[in-house]
Order: C-alpha cells, then structure tokens, then sequence
C-alpha cells in the first residue's frame, strides 16, 4: 500500500508539474501514422516528424521516398538532426541539433485552442548558401506564428553535396528522372506532405504560404517557377533571395554540375562513369561527402561542389526569365532584402575599382549616389553596390515583374538594426530581420534585447502573418504597407523608429545598377 501510494504521489507530481509549465501530450494521425506533440502556453508543436525515408544507402543521391508507416504512437517532441554538414561558426542561426544524412524532418505548430475553421499555413524554407543551415536554430521557433493563428511548418532539405550533385553514372540511372537538385525535391516533398496532412493539424491546405530567407527566398523563387511545384502553395514571401539571372544564386547547367560531380569523385580516390563508381560514391562515408564544405569554403571549393543546376524538370529556367515571360505562378508576392546585407565583408581598395569600372561613363555619379555624405569612404561605396547587386536591386526587379503580372505584391527594406548593436552596426545585415520576422528576439539578443526590439519583432511578425492569412499584410491599426506598383515605387521600411511606407529612397543608385545589369552580357 505505501509502494502504491508513492508511486501515486510521483505521478501527481509529474501531473502537477506538466500542468504548471501548462504542457500535454497532443497526438495526431498522419497519413504515415501517428505523432505525439507537446502543447505549452496555448500552443502546440510536433517536432522531427518525417516526411520521407532517411536518404542513406541506395537512397543517397535519390528524389525522396515515402517514409516507412509506422503504427505504434511516435514520439514528436524534439527537433530531429538538420541534414548533414560542416556547421559555419558565425551562423546567424546556429544549429540546435547535430547534422546527420538521415534528417528529412519537419516540426508543426499550431494554437492549441481548435478554431472553427481551418487555418491559414506558412512553410518556412531555411537559408545557408544551400551549404549550411537546418530547421532547429531558435530563431525559427514557430510558436509566435501559431499565437497568431497560424499552422506553422519548417523542413529540412538536403544541402551541399547531398541536395545538389551530379556525375554521369547518376544520370545513366535515373534518366527519366529528376536529377541533380534533390534539396528542391525534398522542399516539393514537405509541400506535397503538408497538402495531404495539415488538415488533421488544423490547417488549411488551400491557404499554404511559401516562405524562406537568403538560399531559402531563392528556392520560394524557384519553386515559383518549378512545373513540379505547381499548386503546392498560394502565396510567396521572399527574404533576400536574389533573383536576377546569372546573380548570386545562378543555377549551373547540369554538364557544368557533372564535372564538379566527376572531380569531387576523383578526389574521393573514385573514377569512372559506370554504376560500379555510383555505388563506391554511395559508400563514402558522409564526412567525405561534406569534405569541410561550408560557407567559408564554398567559394574554394567551387570546382567539385556547384550548388543547385538547371536539371529540365526541376529546375527549367532562371526566375527572372520566367518572371518576364510571366511563367511564374501567379499568387500574392512578398519581397524585399535588408539594408546593408554584406556589411560584414569590405572589398578591398583593387576590387572596388572594378566594381565601379562596370558603371563606365557614370562612375562619378554611382559614387556620389552611394557617398551621399561625400566622405570618400569607397568600401563603404563597395558594401552598398555588392548589397544592392545581389539582393536589393534583385528584389526590385521581381517585384515589379511580378506587378506587371497583376500579381499583388508587396516590396519592404528592412534597415532596423537592434539596440544593442547600434554602435558597431550601421545597417542591417545578411539574416537580421530573420528574429524579427519570427519575434524571436529574446533567443537571439536574450539580456540585451529591448522593450523596441520586441515592438519592431511584434509588427514584423503580425504583418508576415497578415499576409499569410489573407494575401495583404494590413490590418489591427498597423502603418498601412501599400501594395507595390512601379510607377510610386512605394516600399514598407521596417526601421528604427517603427515601420514605415514611402517611395523608396534608393531609386537611384537601384537605377545605376539596374542599367548596369540591362547593358552586361548575357550570363
């Protein structure tokens, strides 16, 4: 009787305990089987569910397969391994969990109150130079969307040479198949999941928006233009994503991808084309595959990595080809990039005037619209122009084609920098917005975060949310974001200070390097 009721009083205790952190089991059944998230403070979140067989063995290098069913309830509850890499030291959003080559994973959130209908869906693609990065970072805590009504999804996707190679033994195996840009496969095989089981977590599958940051607002681009995405999605926020063909992120031909695929085997010590070199590349062990690929070391490492490529099913052209075809699916669109978003790398002295001899005849007048200051600081020039060409003038461009498209589009710059890096920061960089986006800003600038930053992280977030929900981000007394139309050039700068709409100031120096782009050779 004493035994009894001891263990009687340890399960009070652990009752009393979950219900003071205001946590329960939730289970939900998946069309693999069932899943058994936690709920805590009005949400409820199912994390590592998979939504495809662990791409390991024979399924190295292979489009995604359906995960085995499973009928016993499945613990859902912690993040499950990001997909295999060598983790970048400065990551803005460092890992949370241990990369491994089994991580087709993805974690739900959703409020813990049933609504009366069904919710709108965001799908959040993580960025990382298609090298790094995963979907357990902190930062990408779904929960404050979930408080917004929203049913929240982040995926993993195959990245390095995982996500993206090719060798022609590979394409003499699949030839009838998609080849070369599995990490796309694996973001379309988390959409096609989400349409068939997000109603059971009480989203709506009709209302899913696509959204991603740097490698992951390119992806939403390319997605918008993918023949195999169609109608996974109905709505595309991009952050700073590029966009211009032959930028940052241009896609390799897949001949150009075969002989990266070829030289990163013969390294391995691995030649020949046949299916005997397929399977001795298959055995190699997962640390060889990533062979210290990084953001650090993707540019040395060009020659035997090239990142995603025009595969002709997958991937068919470049956005802005099809964007000014009008190729691109035709849904509410979101975009803009930050302020200063390579702040962190000055060119030096040999490479600014190379930069600046594209502009010809109007070198003088593209300095004096960067150094409106006129303090003849030329890297801070170079930072604006790499900024501008890569990511800021990018966005512009699509957002415009996507107007003339009869597209509703919405443009932003975020420029707010947090207050505790005022002083050493003079705009905002690469990923910054991204806690904001999120309000998630405690997990980023914990002691240091402020009762502004919160605030700015509150409207981000309740504006993202918006548009999730209805297409236009407006709404509940926030400063009105006017839709884009190229003739007002109007954006919503998300600032110091709080949000605000106006003609973009920029206009410019984004014309200098939008008539720089127009007069440079075809890529």
């Amino acid at each position: 009787m004493v035994h009894v009721s001891r263990r009687m009083a340890l399960v009070m205790t652990l009752a009393a305990s979950l219900s003071a952190a205001g946590a329960t089991a939730q289970t939900i059944r998946t069309t693999n089987g069932p899943v058994a998230g936690v709920a805590a403070d009005g949400v409820v979140s199912w994390k590592g569910v998979p939504f495809a067989a662990p791409p390991v063995g024979d399924l190295r290098w292979r489009a995604p397969q359906p995960p085995v069913p499973w009928t016993a309830v499945r613990e859902a509850k912690a993040y499950a391994n990001d997909c295999m890499q060598r983790p970048f030291p400065s990551d803005a959003a460092p890992l949370g969990t241990p990369p491994a080559e089994d991580c087709l994973y993805l974690n739900v959130w959703a409020p813990a109150q049933p609504a009366a209908a069904k919710l709108p869906v965001m799908v959040w693609i993580h960025g990382g130079g298609f090298v790094n990065g995963g979907s357990s970072p902190a930062v990408y805590d779904g929960q404050h969307f979930a408080r917004r009504g929203i049913v929240f999804v982040s995926a993993n996707y195959r990245i390095g040479r995982f996500g993206f190679f090719a060798h022609p033994a590979l394409s003499r195996e699949a030839a009838s198949e998609p080849l070369g840009n599995y990490g796309y496969l694996d973001q379309i095989a988390a959409l096609k999941w989400v349409r068939a089981n997000i109603a059971a977590f009480g989203g709506d599958p009709a209302n899913v928006t696509l959204f991603g940051e740097s490698a992951g607002g390119g992806s939403v681009n390319t997605l918008l233009v993918s023949p195999l995405a169609r109608g996974l999605f109905h709505k595309a926020i991009v952050q700073s994503g590029g966009g211009r063909a032959g930028g940052l992120m241009k896609p390799r031909a897949l001949p150009e991808a075969e002989q990266a695929g070829l030289a990163f085997a013969k390294g391995a010590g691995i030649t020949g084309e046949d299916a005997a070199a397929l399977t001795a590349l298959r055995k190699l062990p997962a640390a060889t595959i990533v062979g210290g690929l990084n953001l650090m070391t993707a540019g040395p490492q060009r020659e035997t990595y090239g990142g995603p490529m025009i595969d002709g099913k997958v991937v068919v052209e470049e956005p802005e080809v099809a964007f000014r075809a009008g190729r691109q699916m035709k849904v509410p669109y979101m975009i803009g990039a930050n302020d200063r978003e390579f702040g962190f790398m000055v060119p030096p002295p040999d490479a600014v005037d190379g930069m600046l001899a594209r502009f010809g005849a109007e070198r003088d007048q593209v300095v004096a619209a960067y150094d409106t200051g006129r303090t003849g600081n030329l890297g801070e020039v170079a930072v604006g122009l790499v900024s501008d060409t890569a990511m800021v003038e990018p966005a512009r461009l699509l957002a415009r084609l996507a107007s003339r498209a009869g597209q509703r589009t919405y443009a932003y710059r975020f420029s707010y920098v947090a207050s505790s890096e005022r002083k050493a920061a003079a705009g905002a960089l690469h990923a910054t917005e991204v806690p904001f986006v999120f309000a998630t800003v405690r997990a980023k600038y914990a002691e240091a975060t402020t009762g502004e930053d919160v605030a700015l992280g509150e409207a981000a977030n309740a504006y993202w949310a918006a548009f999730a929900r209805t297409g236009d981000p407006n709404g509940d007394g926030r400063p009105q974001w006017p839709a884009y139309d190229e003739t007002t050039d109007r954006i919503m700068d998300l600032a110091v200070g709080g949000p605000v709409a106006k003609a973009d100031p920029w206009k410019a120096r984004l014309d200098f390097i939008e008539r720089a782009a127009a007069s440079a050779p075809a890529p």
